[in-house]
């Protein structure tokens, strides 16, 4: 295990950061990221007398802002709604906005006759036979990218992580990505796509991928590296600002957080909380290492990018590549290994060790993919599996 880690070229002081035994907090005198948390999920809207998606975000919109105000948004296709929490320090914190989230959403699509649902796709419903949300940014967003935005019909869970020193945020983006697949293993949600079972447990991550400017981001050297890339994008008129950079980890373009944008959406709230925990835990360790002269070995991108592929393929039933050991490894036990061994230290120092072990359970019943695979092969129908979406998108919140 200890080929993983390295010692870096510059010297970093020991001494400048305080861990308090009492769970939650984080002290430092060397620019240690706040770790505040912030979480995005996009639902599905669905008229449950069809089970399929149902095009009416602009009605409910004006409605849902009343309550919610910023923390409901429209996104590229009417038959979808976003929301994100309010900066929170603590996965705990976190759950209680998801849960109210929900339940807003829920109360809202009811009053017209809607449900929702989380899923990275939607069982059946046709791509084609969806509104795009008639508002400048989305039009434009389909004029530029014609059929690939219009396919675009997919659902994803974004969390965001407090870093306020760039130049940490940018190693800790490096290093961050090994454990990306990881962590989608236990996300992944969108086994169908148009009333087709794929065979594949993440098919979100493929549709995606046709977007320019996606999938694992590249090697930065620094933040004058990244920022570059992206000032020289905007100056040739690429692209109108860095939120266009659309890789599974990237530091967020309005605010100072590392923007984990792998997962599909969580069906269940307390597996978004899970994930959330994990994302909050890989940074806090990442930055303990910095802080003891150490760092976790940066990989190649191409070999990120299989582990991935593994990952969008067969999900928690397949194998990774452990890159320090250079061989395959069972995803379960990676994910334990990864928790029990490179994590331990500061999942009790953060107070999230309930929260984090929640991947135990996702493990031992399977993703939300897993699941829904399950249904359908039990009814060999996939409107069984968007009742059963609806369902668990409840779990816990109402």
């Amino acid at each position: 295990m200890s080929s993983r880690f390295q010692v870096p070229g510059s010297k970093l002081g020991t001494n400048g950061i305080t861990w308090n035994l009492e769970p939650g907090t984080w002290n430092s005198e060397m620019n240690a990221p706040s770790l505040t948390l912030g979480i995005e999920e996009e639902y599905q809207i669905i008229d449950p007398n069809t089970g399929e998606l149902k095009s009416f975000i602009t009605q409910m919109l004006e409605e849902g802002k009343v309550v919610l105000k910023e923390q409901i948004k429209a996104e590229l296709h009417q038959s979808m709604v976003e929301v994100g929490t309010e900066i929170c320090k603590m996965p705990a914190d976190a759950r209680t906005e998801l849960v109210k989230l929900r339940r807003s959403i829920t109360e809202l699509a009811g009053r017209h006759g809607l449900v929702i649902a989380a899923a990275g796709s939607h069982p059946f419903s046709n791509w084609e036979q969806q509104e795009i949300t008639p508002f400048e940014r989305y039009l434009g967003v389909q004029n530029d990218m014609q059929d690939l935005a219009r396919q675009l019909l997919i659902f994803g869970t974004h969390v965001h992580i407090g870093i306020e020193d760039r130049e940490f945020m940018i190693d800790a983006m490096n290093v961050a990505r090994y454990f990306a697949p990881h962590i989608l293993c236990l996300s992944t949600s969108s086994p169908f796509w148009t009333g087709r079972q794929t065979g594949l447990k993440s098919y979100r991550s493929i549709i995606f991928r046709h977007f320019p400017r996606s999938g694992i981001p590249p090697f930065f050297q620094d933040c004058a590296e990244y920022d570059g890339m992206v000032e020289t994008m905007v100056r040739t008129k690429c692209i109108p600002d860095g939120s266009k950079i659309w890789y599974d980890v990237r530091p967020n373009n309005r605010y100072p957080t590392l923007e984990f944008r792998i997962c599909d959406v969580c069906t269940k709230v307390d597996e978004a909380v899970c994930i959330a925990a994990l994302f909050q835990a890989i940074i806090a360790k990442l930055w303990k290492l910095r802080r003891d002269n150490l760092t976790f070995r940066v990989y190649p991108t191409e070999l990120i990018e299989e582990n991935k592929w593994r990952a969008v393929r067969h999900g928690l039933d397949g194998k990774l590549l452990d890159l320090g050991k250079q061989t395959e490894v069972p995803v379960r036990e990676l994910i334990h290994e990864l928790i029990d061994w490179f994590l331990r230290d500061v999942i009790d120092e953060l107070g999230t060790r309930k929260e984090i072990e929640y991947a135990y359970k996702i493990m031992e019943g399977g993703s939300s993919a897993d699941r829904q695979l399950k249904t359908f092969a039990e009814t060999g129908n996939t409107r069984s599996v968007v009742d059963q979406l609806v369902r668990e998108t409840q779990e816990g919140v109402s």
